[in-house]
């Protein structure tokens, strides 16, 4: 399988000329009767070997650990990000495999993590501790993007950032706990700006930019959604008619941008939180016992119908857009 960063990879090594390569792009809309752009590609499995390593890893990793620790306290905990850089430079940087790459920065990250918190837990604050290990785990990402660009490390160590600047802020003023929601909502509309930038830098989307821009939209739905949602007390068991209206609208509303922007990540992110919320509504007023289920089948068809006619009602949202939002928006 070989991705669009491959063709550009071999347009600048003069192995094809890059009108070849648009007219082979162009083949295959036709004969899918699609839109490239609007199929949101982005590199997960190119083979069932991927898979097969990710199995041998994640085994070598938690084995390796798991000994360890039984034999020195910690020692494990220090290996076992070790190995996942190590592991990442031949699967990762050598063999360019995409789901181990997505894995193994995971690991290398949430392995940072759990050993500066397994250090720090007993002797400082959680405020200070998380903080400190936010600092670390950023940094991790940092180094671990400079020397495997891997895509979704963006999102991983924005993340990472934001916990440093929450933990941060509640040591110093601990009366700020009272505005974590709106906190994360702040910083989940910054990381969909972020998104947005990324998105922009590749408005073809045919690079690395493209998957680094679908993650940063993945990361930033929940951060979204998931204060909103507990505002207004759906996420606290407030099952009233009102929320419900304010569920769907606000639903309706992020389809709409989803749409927009052509990411369809951006509307999946936000669909447990909406589905969780209505069913529990339905079940409160209709007493539905298979109100999850129902809420399923309408959300599901809807989707379903959505994606069928996904390039025509893009190109009517696009048409009702002013232009100077249009320009910054992938066209058709």
């Amino acid at each position: 399988m070989y991705s669009e960063e491959d063709l550009n990879n071999a347009v600048k090594q003069d192995i094809f000329k890059q009108s070849s390569v648009d007219n082979f792009r162009q083949f295959i809309d036709k004969s899918k009767s699609t839109n490239r752009v609007d199929e949101e590609n982005f590199k997960l499995i190119g083979s069932f070997n991927d898979i097969f390593v990710v199995i041998a890893c994640l085994m070598l990793l938690f084995s390796s650990a798991w000994v360890l620790n039984s034999i020195q306290p910690h020692s494990g905990n220090i290996v076992f990000p070790i190995i996942a850089w190590g592991l990442s430079e031949f699967f990762v940087r050598k063999k360019k495999m995409s789901l181990p790459a997505i894995v193994l920065l995971i690991a290398f990250i949430g392995g940072i993590y759990y050993l500066c918190m397994s250090l720090l837990n007993d002797t400082l604050n959680m405020s200070t501790a998380i903080a400190i290990t936010a600092t670390v785990s950023t940094l991790g990402a940092y180094l671990h993007w400079l020397r495997f660009k891997v895509p979704i490390t963006i999102a991983a160590g924005s993340v990472s950032f934001i916990g440093f600047l929450t933990a941060l802020s509640l040591s110093i003023f601990p009366a700020m706990i009272d505005y974590l929601l709106s906190i994360l909502l702040f910083f989940g509309i910054i990381i969909f700006i972020l998104a947005m930038a990324w998105d922009y830098a590749d408005m073809e989307r045919v690079t690395y930019k493209s998957d680094v821009a679908f993650w940063l939209h993945l990361t930033a739905v929940p951060l979204i959604i998931h204060p909103i949602f507990s505002m207004i007390g759906l996420l606290e068991g407030n099952n009233s008619i009102s929320s419900m209206v304010i569920a769907i609208v606000l639903y309706i509303f992020m389809s709409l941008i989803s749409i927009a922007i052509d990411r369809r990540a951006f509307m999946v992110s936000s669909l447990a939180y909406v589905l969780y919320a209505i069913s529990n509504i339905l079940e409160t007023y209709g007493d539905i016992g298979y109100s999850f289920a129902l809420t399923g089948v309408l959300i599901g068809a809807t989707l379903l119908l959505l994606s069928a006619y996904w390039h025509q009602t893009r190109s009517v949202l696009l048409n009702l857009l002013p232009k100077s939002i249009n320009q910054y928006l992938v066209q058709i």
